[in-house]
Order: C-alpha cells, then structure tokens, then sequence
C-alpha cells in the first residue's frame, strides 16, 4: 500500500478535496491532533485503489477551518464529531450540530484537548449540593467536646 501526505492551507483545502473526488478518491475519515494551545493538525485520509492519500492542514483553534463536507457530505459527520472533541469549527458545515452531535449542552470541556477552548468544568457535587471552592468549609460533627454545644450533642 502506497500514501502520500499533501500539505496544504485553509484557502486550498476545499479545492483540493474537490480535485480529489473528481479523480475518484473516496473519503475514509479525517484524523486530530492537537498540537499546542492553539494549533491542531487536521489529517484528512483518502484512499483510491489500495493507495492512500492524506491533506495535511495545520489549523488555528480559534478560527474556523472549512467544511469539506459540500464536497464529501459524509464528512459532515467526522467534523462535527471534531467540533465536539477538540473545539474547533468548521466554516460551510452542511449539517453543524455545533459541538453537540456527542456531546451535551452543558459539557464544559473538550475531552481529547489539553488546552481546552471551554471554560473549565464546575466545582465537584458533595453531598447532593454542589461545592463551592469559595464557601467555607463545613463544621465537622461533634463527637466530644467542650461547651454547652458539645454537651447537647451527647445527650440522648
């Protein structure tokens, strides 16, 4: 099996993808990785013949990277599941479940990034009510102890 690994930027992509298909390549997924807080690398694989065939696009996490999904729309899936994984958007998205297609509403964080663009994720729930790391902390129960409070916890 032979690959290739074709760099290209946000302005080719789209039209690289499109000579791609016209050539009679098929789509078989894209690929994430993050990089660094502000950069992932996009790999999008293709596969024509038992050969494959990779556009590597090295992306900025704060602005949108186009949707290749007018010319494949199976790819409407895969980003839409990077949206929800990593934070990205993706710019022309046929069907853009805007980071939800996996993922709830109220998900703070994007589980396979280091550097995740949502805010960090609430406080742990203690006890039924949710912690507030500001709040102080809770008298611990008295078991003994001096006072008159200490004495009415002993009585039966």
């Amino acid at each position: 099996m032979r690959e290739e690994i074709i760099p290209v930027g946000p302005d080719a992509l789209l039209g690289e993808a499109a000579r791609l298909k016209v050539q009679g390549w098929r789509l078989v997924t894209l690929s994430c990785t993050e990089i660094d807080a502000t950069t992932v690398d996009l790999l999008y694989h293709f596969d024509k013949g038992l050969k494959l065939k990779h556009l590597r696009l090295a992306a900025a996490k704060a602005s949108p990277v186009p949707s290749i999904s007018p010319v494949y729309f199976a790819a409407l899936l895969v980003e839409n599941e990077i949206q929800d994984h990593f934070g990205l958007t993706f710019d022309g998205l046929i069907v853009d479940y805007k980071g939800t297609l996996y993922m709830e509403e109220e998900a703070l964080k994007t589980p396979y990034c280091r550097y995740s663009l949502r805010p960090a994720a609430p406080p742990a729930v203690q006890g039924g009510q949710t912690a507030n790391p500001t709040d102080p902390a809770p008298d611990p129960p008295h078991a003994t102890g001096s006072g008159d409070a200490g004495k009415d916890a002993m009585r039966p």
